[in-house]
């Protein structure tokens, strides 16, 4: 890597796909259990014994059709959930030899769906009952499927230019390409569902209007940008966000700019890692993660952190920027300082406490920020419904939010003490939010 031709090549996918021979002995390795713990352990409920069989006889439409209909963005979850902690974690064969590759299998079949153009869906008859939901991402668009099944008439509203969110966007392109999440919009599209793209709350379109004009609406809008890290030289040329720097080699023309640099990314989350394996991808010589913690803190998953390992980046622990340096309006520097763990705090991780007069410098490039997300509170107050430091308060069972008329699924209900939804999560929650929905406006009771 480094070499500004071979940067293509650096984001492709980096996990190949089974070859059909590969699958099916793969499927038959499956013991199809009853009562299969690899389905309690996916948050969307994929009957995943039904959907390896189906692969095993030959059958990739009715399995990508089982995948889809319990998973909406199954096609991207099949990359990108962590499935050593789930399906795969909870296989049997892990006592025996080794679980079934229940990931590569889910990517085989929808891979066939895609390429073979499937139409795997049909919109439900028409209710007569309209309703918006605010982003399309993961949790919006399983809504959206949802609800246009049972034939509401869905419109999402959404800031960026295409759908998809966090898939589409936010995923770097070697482990999930934007291909993919398209795929997946399209077929909800298919659906009559509208989706309206760089579409703002309150700036294009008003909350009011929202409500006035719908039956009812679903906020699902995910989290924003990552916040400043609030130190002296954040304005210097060479400070990056996590998010805009992986969106921008999902969007445009790869850049040469980092190719022999040095770079760190402030941070040890997940997004951390994509924005430390995009820097590496992109050409810089030394990429380190600084976190003000240790590895056992970190809230990374664990493969995300041995990938990053195996690219190259490095990682510092117990240190935390105090001061960006710069030269002729550039980063130069950025000046540390040594931290130990002091107490828990609320989520029962311990506290960096810095340490007086450990202050070094580095010498970098490139700093990189990556310490979480800003919350939409604007939007959430446009529909003045509760919630706390930007996390909306809903009823546990029917993602109402205070305004009945309003519900809210995904990372916009996530936090407080929680951790943060996985794609998975946030397609769950989506398809729960639009059953409650459903029982909500009509008569009919449908199980959430």
């Amino acid at each position: 890597m480094g070499v500004p031709n071979d940067l293509q090549n650096n984001f492709r996918e980096v996990v190949p796909a089974l070859k059909p021979k590969e699958a099916i002995d793969e499927a038959n390795r499956c013991l199809y259990c009853y009562d299969a713990p690899c389905i309690k352990a996916c948050p969307t409920s994929i009957d995943i014994p039904s959907f390896i069989k189906k692969i095993a006889t030959g059958n990739l439409y009715g399995s990508a059709r089982t995948i889809m209909d319990s998973n909406p963005v199954g096609a991207s979850c099949a990359r990108v959930c962590p499935t050593e902690e789930l399906c795969e974690g909870a296989c049997v064969l892990n006592h025996a030899s080794k679980p079934i590759m229940i990931g590569l299998l889910q990517r085989h079949a929808t891979d066939w769906a895609i390429q073979n153009n499937a139409a795997l869906f049909k919109k439900g008859e028409d209710n007569g009952k309209k309703v918006a939901i605010i982003g399309a991402g993961p949790a919006g668009l399983s809504a959206a499927r949802e609800l246009a099944r049972l034939g509401y008439q869905v419109t999402v509203y959404e800031a960026k230019e295409k759908a998809g969110g966090l898939n589409t966007y936010g995923i770097v392109s070697f482990r999930l390409p934007q291909e993919i999440s398209l795929w997946e919009v399209e077929q909800i599209e298919a659906l009559g569902v509208k989706i309206q793209t760089n579409t703002r709350i309150g700036v294009d379109i008003q909350a009011e209007e929202l409500l006035a004009d719908y039956d009812s609406v679903l906020l699902a809008a995910g989290m924003g940008n990552v916040p400043n890290l609030q130190i002296e030289g954040e304005e210097l040329e060479g400070v990056l966000d996590a998010i805009s720097l992986v969106e921008e080699t999902k969007t445009k023309p790869l850049a040469n700019d980092m190719v022999g640099k040095k770079v760190v990314v402030i941070g040890a989350g997940n997004t951390a890692i994509d924005a430390a394996t995009c820097s590496k991808r992109l050409g810089a010589e030394i990429v380190q993660i600084l976190y003000r913690r240790t590895a056992n803190e970190m809230s990374c998953y664990q493969f995300e952190y041995e990938f990053a390992k195996q690219d190259g980046v490095e990682f510092r622990w117990l240190v935390a920027p105090s001061r960006i340096l710069g030269e002729n309006g550039r980063v130069k520097g950025l000046e540390l300082t040594k931290m130990e763990l002091g107490e828990p705090d609320a989520k029962g991780r311990k506290r960096p406490v810095p340490i007086s007069g450990s202050e070094f410098v580095i010498e970098v490039d490139f700093v990189v920020k990556a310490i979480g997300q800003e919350r939409h509170v604007s939007l959430i107050e446009a529909f003045g419904i509760q919630h706390q430091k930007g996390v909306v308060s809903v009823q546990d069972a029917t993602y109402r939010t205070s305004n009945p008329k309003v519900f809210a699924a995904g990372d916009i209900i996530f936090g407080g003490g929680k951790t943060d939804a996985m794609v998975v999560d946030a397609a769950n929650h989506g398809k729960r939010a639009a059953h409650a929905i459903h029982n909500a406006l009509s008569d009919q009771k449908q199980p959430v």
